[in-house]
């Protein structure tokens, strides 16, 4: 279980006990996002929806109080000549909700990691497994072996397999257990494929390599499609981050020698910043749109 998630002001432990008299509104929350269980599973975070709603909905109480009080104490110590009261109430009530929206979509970030990390080292996971197998190596020894091998979360979820099957479980019921708490879907149609080969006596090793080249097509239709949206990519950033900038300001001196509109230093600093904005989000797109597959 996290024990730390981002705005929320306690350890989780923590926060649960703090948050239980908002588990009413957990309960009402929850019955708004149906599949949230689910995606709680899935980031591991071993908390049910209530309870988890209910941190965030006490994280949202403790940030805009936290604010309004230094916003208030703030205001009288500039005495500042705005409506004060307003001002404070808005601000904290907006931050405090920024915050609550960020602690339920928190479990989403770790699954969208999770999954990259997973899709990452899968084919190479599966080649070893798939010499392991075509060696004459039971699968579960194979699965061992995958499982000490350095493939990141692949090998920690074959390791959970292979715990599970060694406490009595059987490998296909081990197998679809995995299935169900993996957010990637690349890794649950593998395992899948897998499971149905063991149920109905396909000759496992032909069937990894089905599987192995499958997955090895599908990363490289990933790539061809990764390097055909860099050029519009590329395009808009040379309109946007050169072209745009250049002669927008070439634009805003001709207007001033004609209007008498003044170029002031704060904005230039300001179209510097947006600048520097705009190139941080394009890097962001740039590296979100690039395939989890490690070269």
């Amino acid at each position: 279980m996290k024990k730390r998630i981002p705005f929320v002001p306690f350890p989780l432990p923590l926060a649960r006990k703090i948050s239980r008299p908002f588990l009413g509104v957990g309960e009402r929350v929850s019955k708004i996002l149906p599949n949230f269980d689910v995606t709680l599973d899935q980031a591991e975070m071993n908390i049910s929806s209530r309870e988890y709603l209910a941190v965030a909905f006490f994280s949202f109480w403790f940030w805009t109080l936290i604010i309004l009080s230094i916003s208030f104490l703030l205001f009288s110590f500039l005495n500042l000549q705005v409506n004060y009261i307003l001002t404070a109430s808005i601000t904290s009530l907006s931050i405090g909700f920024l915050s609550f929206i960020y602690i339920v979509l928190y479990p989403q970030l770790i699954i969208s990691r999770k999954r990259k990390e997973l899709e990452k080292n899968l084919l190479f996971a599966l080649r070893h497994l798939l010499i392991q197998v075509k060696s004459g190596v039971p699968l579960f020894d194979g699965l061992v072996s995958v499982s000490k091998g350095d493939y990141g979360l692949v090998s920690k979820e074959f390791k959970k397999c292979t715990e599970r099957i060694s406490t009595g479980t059987s490998e296909t019921a081990a197998l679809e257990e995995m299935v169900f708490k993996n957010p990637s879907l690349h890794f649950r149609r593998v395992i899948w494929q897998i499971t149905n080969a063991l149920r109905s006596g396909a000759d496992l090793g032909n069937t990894l390599d089905a599987i192995v080249y499958n997955l090895s097509e599908e990363q490289k239709v990933a790539i061809r499609k990764y390097g055909s949206q860099l050029n519009p990519l590329a395009m808009l950033y040379m309109l946007l981050g050169v072209i745009v900038p250049s002669l927008g300001i070439t634009f805003l001196i001709l207007l001033s020698s004609f209007s008498g509109f003044l170029i002031t230093d704060m904005l230039l600093y300001g179209l510097l910043g947006f600048l520097g904005l705009f190139q941080f989000f394009f890097m962001g797109i740039i590296k979100n749109r690039r395939p989890a597959i490690e070269l």
